[in-house]
């Protein structure tokens, strides 16, 4: 452990650039690595009832330290702070339903948007 409770984890590479000066997007196997840490994090939210970690940043800081670490070391940092809106998002979503089922309402069977999916 380092100065002041900072861990001296390492961190994940810079991006590479490509000739054209823009960083080059992560491969597979470091997508995958970013979701994992993701999961983990949820899971650690789930188990302390934290929905929004932006919100309740101190919170989430001092029951999911490690597994935050893990998230922002394998993940980039505007792809932190994308999952962690959408988990907000789809939380009020899914409220939201519910919500709506409780008091009756029923779905309409149709399309969803552009790409033409189904809803039965």
């Amino acid at each position: 452990m380092g100065l002041f409770g900072l861990s001296k984890e390492a961190s994940p590479p810079a991006p590479k650039i490509s000739s054209d000066g823009t960083p080059i997007a992560p491969d597979r196997s470091q997508r995958a690595r970013c979701w994992e840490a993701r999961d983990a994090y949820f899971v650690c939210l789930d188990k302390n009832g934290i929905i929004d970690s932006i919100s309740e940043k101190d919170k989430a800081a001092k029951t999911c330290a490690a597994e935050g670490r893990g998230f922002e070391a394998n993940c980039a940092s505007s792809w932190v702070t994308y999952f962690k809106k959408r988990r907000v998002m789809e939380y009020q979503r899914n409220q939201t339903l519910e919500r709506l089922k409780a008091e009756g309402a029923q779905e309409m069977p149709g399309q969803l948007g552009p790409g033409g999916q189904q809803r039965s």
